[in-house]
């Protein structure tokens, strides 16, 4: 039989999916609403390590 392994946690994004989860951050916010900066910092600090990761892992 074969066993199957699950992440432990939650699957990082790419560096491609957070920048595009930024974008559509800040194309969505209304005019005269606060800047979300906590959602907003929490998706750069997802975007660098996603970069990180991937240009390490480049040849």
């Amino acid at each position: 039989m074969k066993e199957s392994h699950t992440p432990a946690g939650p699957a990082r994004p790419s560096a491609t999916e957070a920048n595009e989860a930024i974008r559509h951050l800040v194309e969505t916010r209304v005019d005269g609403e606060a800047w979300p900066s906590e959602a907003y910092e929490f998706l750069l600090a997802e975007w660098a390590e996603a970069s990180r990761a991937e240009v390490s892992a480049a040849p």
